[in-house]
């Protein structure tokens, strides 16, 4: 019986791993997660139909008491950091599965790796992915090794790069990288030929290629993803390749990090491409998706997006490690966090910031507050002056001043939408976390940016952000320091 077994899945927190869950629990498989951080898969709408273990795979013994019971497992773990560094943990994890999948007596392992042509010069996050399958197909436990094209999906690391490089570039000078050849593949036939290889006893022990049915250039999928979005771009072709001075052009013009950029640059140096038709024969009934669609369907999610939950949580290690100001750049989307450990209780914190805006006011700098709700208002915005319904009580969907309450968790959680004119979309979320007797106050800015507009007004924000969103910090956690005395 498919309910009987139970699924482990690494890297439930990444990409493919945290659509992949929900996908298994449809099947009616059961399903167990290992992760560094549970709180990172609290508010997946799944969570509470599937174990969460604590786990770091670097540990041999802690992989091999969460495999215990354990039918299959899906090996999704990697970093995207490439390097030398990150490429030996990498290695390094991969022999601890095998050898815990073994001593757990597992039946197959399931490894979604990247198409590669062994032959040519592999980048160093390439080769390790490479060398990953090899040493899980070392162990006794039978591997079905997926090796897939470029993910085209909402939120894939590829698809927000030719996103926002097409949107934001009306002359696209291309670099040799951008006319190799490649097989995009869309991320829900990924998950199809995923789910399908627990029902296809054939698959054991394979190494497995799938990509979408079209070999295309780099330059072909900017060029078709302008199309989609009824765009004219022009192409201007270099010879030179110059993947580390690319990736930093591509930091530079969009959201996304070089380090996340990089090894996908590197990649492209070689033809990452179906050599063989194994998918086709062993899983005839998936048709993948050509790419204009996949591109299609991608915009489609991102049209009715939203700040996802496990962007936001607090990424604190086991030995409280802190970061008072943090500025990362996730799947498209700017963050800015801080944070500050309070020697108070959950709810304080969170009667502290639940009760901002309206008369009360933003604590800190509150002319700037309302010159920004005046120039809203100029424009045809809502302005600053909607107020708030109470001044202590807070409900989901209430307006607050020029935002609207999205989220609010009792004594956990407050999340705004803006709803102020911005070339965008915006989000200020409160977090107070329990941590160690005290509590993690955390104050994260989102901005999503819409096209080239979207890009410049957030670095012309970005340097008030300091003093504003620096001086809010501090005036909440002072009064939640004076509603704790006054207890």
């Amino acid at each position: 019986m498919v309910d009987s077994k139970l699924i482990l899945v690494s890297g439930a927190t990444g990409y493919v791993g945290g659509r992949l869950v929900p996908k298994l629990l449809e099947k009616g498989y059961r399903v167990r997660c290992i992760v560094r951080d549970p709180a990172r898969l609290r508010e997946r709408p799944w969570a509470g139909r599937v174990e969460v273990v604590t786990c770091d795979a670097l540990d041999r013994e802690a992989l091999t008491r969460v495999m215990q019971g354990v039918s299959g497992a899906y090996y999704l773990i990697h970093g995207m950091q490439g390097g030398k560094d990150s490429a030996e943990r990498d290695l390094q994890i991969a022999r601890n599965f095998a050898h815990a999948a073994e001593v757990a007596g597992l039946e197959r392992i399931i490894y979604l790796g990247e198409l590669v042509d062994p032959t040519a010069d592999l980048s160093p996050y390439l080769r390790s992915r490479h060398e990953t399958g090899h040493l899980l197909r070392y162990g006794r436990v039978p591997v079905t090794e997926f090796r897939a094209g470029m993910i085209i999906g909402s939120g894939s690391a590829l698809f927000e790069m030719i996103r926002y490089i097409t949107e934001r570039q009306p002359i696209l000078v291309c670099p040799a990288w951008y006319f190799s050849y490649a097989q995009p593949i869309a991320i829900r036939d990924v998950l199809s030929y995923m789910t399908a290889a627990l029902d296809t006893p054939d698959s054991i022990g394979r190494v497995i290629e799938i990509g979408g049915p079209s070999r295309l250039r780099y330059a072909d999928m900017l060029m078709g993803y302008a199309k989609e979005r009824d765009l004219k771009r022009l192409l201007i072709p270099t010879p030179v390749n110059a993947p580390r001075l690319s990736a930093y052009w591509v930091h530079m013009v969009t959201p996304i990090h070089w380090r996340v950029v990089l090894p996908l640059i590197e990649g492209l140096r070689a033809k990452l491409i179906v050599r063989d038709d194994t998918a086709r024969k062993l899983f005839p009934q998936i048709a993948p998706l050509d790419y204009q669609s996949a591109v299609h369907f991608a915009l489609g999610q991102i049209h009715r997006d939203n700040v996802e939950t496990s962007w936001s949580d607090a990424l604190v290690t086991a030995m409280g490690d802190v970061k008072p100001y943090e500025f990362t750049v996730e799947e498209g989307m700017f963050i800015e966090r801080r944070q500050v450990l309070l020697d108070l209780k959950p709810e304080i914190v969170f009667r502290a910031y639940s009760g901002i805006g309206g008369a009360r006011g933003w604590m800190y700098m509150d002319w700037a507050w309302a010159l920004r709700g005046w120039m809203d208002k100029a424009i045809g915005g809502v302005g600053i002056r909607r107020g708030r319904r109470h001044p202590d009580e807070i409900h989901t969907g209430e307006s607050l001043d020029f935002w609207r309450v999205e989220i609010v968790e009792k004594d956990a959680r407050m999340r705004l939408r803006a709803e102020m004119k911005v070339p965008g979309k915006a989000w200020l979320q409160f977090d107070s976390q329990s941590q160690d007797g005290k509590t993690l106050f955390t104050v994260t800015a989102y901005f999503a940016p819409h096209g080239l507009s979207g890009f410049l007004y957030w670095y012309a924000m970005w340097p008030f952000h300091k003093f504003i969103f620096d001086g809010l910090t501090r005036r909440l956690a002072s009064r939640a320091r004076i509603l704790a005395r006054a207890y």
